[in-house]
């Protein structure tokens, strides 16, 4: 159940203040967690933070898709374990993060990316938030919205609905086990 409604702009706006609060507190890296269902939000979120820091702090965050990670539509857990293993792992060690983004056409890793830090990491798909990668974490939110929305969107991204009931259950699998939108600061229902 949320425990918070927000308006997108607002919100994006508040979380971008707060990624800003902590670099002038001296957090170099501060990394900002979202998640939840297929199609509730998180990309669309992610990339509003992202301007609006920029607004804010003369610089842009880096966004990390989980659909970058994913190894194919059977690959939600998969993608969370290489985040983990590639992504934030390292960076806690203060290392750089070195990660394949996944071609979906092919059907491999590809295009290689790194990241040493220096700027906010804002990390956002399913799966995201979870016991290991919420220690990375200084601001976590799960976004919640009506399974005919998030279904509504999917269609208009991916066309069709042929994966959609794998992905789901999927999902269903890993939030039961995981119990990401308990571990997140916010729980939020967007207006």
């Amino acid at each position: 159940m949320p425990n918070d409604t927000a308006e997108p702009k607002g919100l994006a706006r508040e979380l971008a203040v707060q990624l800003l609060a902590l670099v002038d507190d001296g957090k170099t890296m501060p990394i900002l967690l979202i998640d939840g269902r297929a199609g509730s939000g998180k990309s669309t979120l992610a990339d509003e933070v992202q301007n609006e820091f920029f607004k804010l702090g003369e610089s842009a965050p880096r966004i990390i898709h989980l659909d970058d990670l994913y190894p194919g539509w059977d690959g939600l857990q998969l993608g969370v374990e290489y985040l983990q293993r590639a992504v934030l792992t390292p960076l806690s060690k203060r290392e750089v993060s070195h990660y394949q983004l996944f071609d979906w056409a092919s059907g491999e890793r590809k295009e290689w990316r790194e990241f040493a830090g220096g700027t906010p990491l804002i990390v956002e798909g399913c799966g995201t938030i979870n016991r290991n990668s919420i220690e990375s974490a200084d601001l976590s939110v799960w976004l919640e919205e009506t399974e005919e929305i998030r279904k509504e969107r999917w269609m208009g991204r991916e066309g069709n609905d042929a994966h959609w009931a794998q992905w789901a259950a999927q999902e269903l699998d890993f939030y039961a086990r995981e119990r990401s939108a308990e571990l997140a600061d916010r729980v939020i229902a967007v207006l």
